[in-house]
């Protein structure tokens, strides 16, 4: 019989678990507050709650604590990034990122991608299955127990395609935006999605303050498919046309990620195609220098071509900014610290 996910429940539905147990209600706040508040790793430190309560949980139950296999820092802006290994033995990464406003954590929804993009690292194995909500949340509660620091943004845009765990992840969302636990707003997380239309449409019919980014990287679909295999299903024009139902349905802004591959998709005609596509949306595009992958043969842009593809943008009225680098002395792209990590173990196995 499987095990009970304690940690993937909210409060209600632990309320309700527990109360099964012949437990008081009161009992349920306790645990979930050790849970998610003071983000314990085992039952044994639970020290309000009963023995008998602990073994019956622990007996029952699983609460997920990840395991932090290798921790990166850089020397230039102290960006750490985390390796994580799962119970089952997948390995996912996360990202801790400095900046003036507080602290920001970058975090994956699945180990591994079936999505394809040609510049990712984290597709180049496939995908090995995709995460729960208690294993998405654990990555920020791991982060914030090892540095002591409070974690006040959330990004998901590690290893995965998010809307691919359409379900995990909208009950992550509240999870981490209950006040009884962490508390983090829904307006300071950002999720995104490489373009799964459906997806789009449903999670602007939620109307959730959340921040949407698209990964777009082509003003046009013959450009797009060589980068990305989903624009085999969904046009730039239906991924745009989402978008605006977003914007209507929610009255936030989204962001375009647009990775420049140099010689490939950063011209000043990209740029002009792709002020034509989300003309009068509201909107924000954030270009990114691509992270080289050395399974793949792409190149990030020169300098001078990514200052004119965004000089380009501005000029059409397009609100843009250039991503800033971070941890640039680390296993900066996604996916890349866990593939060479299981490269040396595959080495040593051989050896």
């Amino acid at each position: 019989m499987d095990k009970t996910d304690i940690k993937s429940m909210n409060l209600e539905e632990l309320t309700e678990y527990i109360t099964s147990l012949g437990e008081a209600k009161f009992r349920a706040k306790q645990i979930y507050e050790w849970l998610h508040v003071k983000l314990v790793d085992s039952y044994d430190r639970m020290s309000n709650i009963p023995q008998k309560l602990r073994d019956l949980l622990t007996e029952n139950t699983t609460l997920v604590a990840l395991k932090q296999v290798r921790v990166q820092v850089s020397k230039e802006d102290k960006t750490a990034k985390y390796l994580f290994q799962l119970h089952d033995g997948n390995l996912i990464e996360s990202v801790l990122m400095h900046y003036h406003h507080g602290n920001s954590v970058c975090i994956s929804s699945q180990a591994g991608c079936r999505m394809g993009c040609k510049f990712c690292a984290s597709t180049l194995d496939g995908l090995a299955r995709s995460l729960t909500p208690s294993e998405m949340l654990d990555q920020i509660y791991r982060i914030q127990a090892s540095t002591g620091e409070r974690v006040s943004n959330v990004v998901v845009m590690g290893s995965g395609e998010p809307f691919d765990n359409f379900e995990n992840f909208i009950k992550f969302q509240q999870l981490l935006s209950d006040e009884n636990g962490l508390n983090i707003s829904a307006r300071n997380l950002t999720v995104s999605t490489c373009g799964l239309v459906p997806r789009i449409y449903e999670f602007a019919d939620m109307c959730l303050p959340t921040t949407l980014a698209i990964s777009l990287h082509a003003p046009n679909d013959e450009m797009r498919k060589k980068l990305m295999p989903i624009a085999n299903k969904y046009s730039v024009r239906e991924i745009v046309e989402a978008c605006r139902y977003y914007v209507e349905k929610t009255g936030r802004r989204v962001t375009f990620e647009y990775s420049l591959v140099k010689g490939q998709n950063d011209s000043a005609e990209c740029a002009e195609q792709l002020s034509r596509l989300i003309a009068g949306l509201n909107c924000h595009v954030n270009l990114i220098p691509v992270n080289p992958v050395k399974e793949r043969n792409f190149e990030r842009s020169e300098a001078a071509d990514i200052n004119k593809f965004k000089n380009k943008l501005e000029k059409n009225k397009i609100n843009v900014t250039i991503r800033r680098e971070m941890g640039k002395d680390i296993d900066g792209a996604c996916g890349q610290l866990r593939k060479h990590y299981k490269d040396e173990i595959a080495d040593i196995v051989k050896e």
